[in-house]
């Protein structure tokens, strides 16, 4: 059984001001191990919030604590687990509860992806990605309102991607659950703008992490290769839109170029990487 926040009585909280200070903030970060999630656990505890990291490796989480330590910030916690197991979901709001009092920030950053043609995949790849990539996030959310409800302040940040504007070849699995994703972002936002609960989603272009080491299925593609962003830069960008209370962040150009493309000139993205893939042939 989770255990009820400390101010648990308190519901719908009021917006705090202009800025979100995330001083003494209670945060859950997921796939904090590496990538774009650690480094916003980092970020986070470095402003003075008290973050609870978790991700599959715990050798990493443990390197993750001492990365923080070394900050003048907040000491970070971490617990590894599998965050699709409905199990641990529920372990780690209650570890939340316990060490902090509650929980005002949830970051799901956890991601898993795999290359090739949907009709060569098979069933259990699309589980397994939609389990990570959307599923679980989800369901974490919705595990977490009760104690967000009561938090001080409080939001939601889902790491998504640009791939959730359009869709990419070798990747249906994937660009499948982002646009989920991005769709449940804009419904969260709308039902729980009452409860004082806001809502921003991080769509990454190009990011340094170790996504292409970890493919369920495939190798990277020749055509994809190109400049990414750092994850710290990312992180950063992603935290001062929380700070700013946004509702959706693309962080770079690359980014803000290919979403703005989407939008406007889906077809020439198309013909693009048609182009690009008969050369790669």
């Amino acid at each position: 059984m989770i255990p009820q926040p400390q101010d648990a009585e308190h519901h719908a909280p009021r917006r705090l001001g202009w800025r979100r200070n995330l001083v003494g903030s209670r945060v859950l970060v997921t796939g904090a191990t590496s990538g774009v999630g650690r480094a916003i656990a980092l970020e986070l505890a470095r402003r003075g919030a008290r973050v609870l990291a978790t991700g599959r490796r715990g050798e990493r989480l443990a390197e993750v604590a001492e990365a923080a330590a070394g900050l003048e910030g907040s000491p970070l916690l971490h617990a590894a687990g599998d965050i699709t197991s409905p199990i641990f979901r529920r372990k780690l709001i209650h570890t939340a509860i316990e060490h902090f009092g509650g929980l005002d920030l949830v970051v799901a950053a956890a991601g898993s992806g795999a290359i090739g043609r949907f009709r060569d995949a098979t069933a259990d790849t699309l589980t397994e990605i939609m389990a990570v990539d959307f599923f679980a996030p989800a369901e974490l959310v919705r595990e977490s309102l009760p104690a967000l409800l009561a938090g001080r302040d409080p939001a939601i940040v889902l790491v998504g991607s640009i791939l959730g504007y359009h869709p990419l070849p070798l990747h249906a699995e994937y660009c499948a659950a982002k646009a989920a994703l991005r769709s449940l972002a804009g419904t969260l936002r709308t039902e729980l703008a009452a409860d004082g609960i806001g809502v921003l989603l991080a769509s990454l272009g190009p990011t340094e992490s170790e996504f292409w080491n970890h493919l369920l299925t495939g190798s990277r593609p020749g055509w994809s290769r190109g400049r990414a962003m750092s994850a710290a830069r990312t992180a950063r960008i992603i935290v001062r839109a929380i700070v700013w209370r946004r509702r959706e962040v693309l962080p770079g150009w690359r980014a803000k170029g290919f979403a703005l493309l989407a939008r406007l000139f889906p077809r020439l993205i198309d013909r693009s990487l048609r182009h690009r893939m008969r050369r790669s042939r």
